[in-house]
């Protein structure tokens, strides 16, 4: 019992009490977005900033769950919990089994490590991933940790190990699932967009929480649900659970209180603003069965219909943005030449969203030159398949 007590009392001095670095993950091209995000939290964020692949921050550990709970860029949040040289193996092993494992892990939970290593002498990552696994068994037989609580072995603590220079920094997963996984949907459509990406599209094409969306290819309706979130403020994390929740540090009070902050935010529109559609009956039914009795159904309105015989929402003369997500590469199953559909859907946003604000997702860049209306384009990946974001006002 005197050496839980102490051990609890070292997790509450060095663990919760505090500040950490920390890094948001994003995809390529998305830093700057979630540094502004992390900017805007009422949080103690300090020292943001972008690193490639992400935007680091000091904060204290609480801070971390509330960036887990609402960033909506992010892919998921790593904890920085140690950094040192090593240029060969024994330096390695040393290093790794004086680290203070008990203080991230319970006595029984098991981990997954996962190593990185360039421009350095150690680069076998699997001999990496090994001593790092011996060490904190060894460190745990001589400095066991606290017992878990519950009857069943807390899920797998991950354990980042990234060696760039002979400089390792070791990092703790605090997200579990990525962060793209809302906790909405079980399953996509076709190459669903991921909602991290989904949302830095609405932020690019100006959308907020008093805009309207029109979403008439909405697929797995990936931008429908992103946008319903932000439109009911209600944080993208609000409907999962996080890995931090499973570390010996958490603090279910702590957690419980920014719950009750985020819950006392949301405020649902209790008429449509977003306007789902799409020619498949399939992927319209799918995206009706999730939102059909979730706290989302009243912020959106899904029916089926063809786009080029689709006409805005009637909402008076409210102008909003408009997502389209055409079939491309592998969803590509219309037989119709790139160029002449592209063609086809500028005319229509001409002829009738016009004022609109777009977000046009393109297969090639230079089907941006079909549009008849100037537009700002950005090169992104996605499954696999080289993207372009064009967005701007049809006009």
């Amino acid at each position: 019992m005197a050496n839980t007590n102490a051990l609890q009392k070292r997790i509450k001095r060095h663990i919760v009490g505090r500040d950490h670095t920390f890094f948001a993950v994003t995809l390529p091209g998305l830093e700057s977005l979630c540094q502004e995000e992390l900017a805007a939290l009422p949080i103690g964020c300090q020292e943001l900033q972008i690193e490639k692949g992400g935007v680091s921050f000091r904060a204290r550990l609480h801070d971390a769950y509330a960036a887990n709970l609402h960033l909506r860029t992010a892919s998921r949040i790593l904890m920085r919990i140690g950094q040192f040289r090593a240029v060969h193996f024994r330096q390695l092993e040393k290093q790794l089994q004086a680290f203070p494992w008990e203080l991230y892990l319970f006595q029984q939970q098991p981990f997954e490590v996962n190593v990185t290593s360039r421009r350095s002498r150690l680069i076998h990552t699997t001999a990496i991933a090994q001593r790092c696994e011996s060490a904190i068994n060894a460190r745990r037989l001589a400095q066991p940790g606290l017992p878990a609580p519950g009857d069943t072995p807390p899920p797998a603590l991950k354990i980042a190990v990234r060696c760039v220079a002979d400089t390792f920094t070791l990092s703790l997963d605090s997200s579990g699932d990525p962060l793209y996984k809302r906790g909405l949907k079980t399953a996509g459509g076709a190459a669903p967009l991921r909602e991290t990406l989904a949302a830095a599209v609405l932020a690019l094409a100006a959308f907020s929480q008093n805009t309207i969306l029109a979403d008439p290819m909405c697929g797995s309706g990936t931008f429908s649900l992103e946008a319903a979130l932000a439109a009911s403020r209600i944080p993208p994390g609000w409907y999962r659970k996080f890995a931090f929740m499973d570390w010996p540090s958490f603090r279910p009070g702590r957690w419980k209180h920014l719950l009750k902050i985020a819950g006392n935010q949301i405020d649902i529109p209790t008429t449509p603003v977003i306007f789902a559609s799409d020619w498949d009956l399939a992927a319209a039914a799918k995206l009706s069965a999730i939102v059909a009795g979730s706290d989302l159904e009243p912020a959106i309105q899904v029916h089926t219909g063809d786009f080029f015989t689709l006409s805005p929402p009637n909402r008076g003369t409210a102008r909003g943005v408009i997502t389209l997500n055409p079939p491309y590469g592998r969803r590509l199953k219309t037989g119709v030449p790139r160029e002449k559909l592209y063609a086809d859907i500028g005319r229509r946003l001409i002829s009738h969203w016009s004022n609109w604000n777009l977000a046009l997702v393109l297969p090639d860049p230079k089907l941006a030159q079909q549009l008849p209306f100037p537009v700002d384009t950005m090169d992104f990946r996605h499954g696999g398949l080289n993207l372009t974001l064009a967005t701007g006002k049809i006009e």
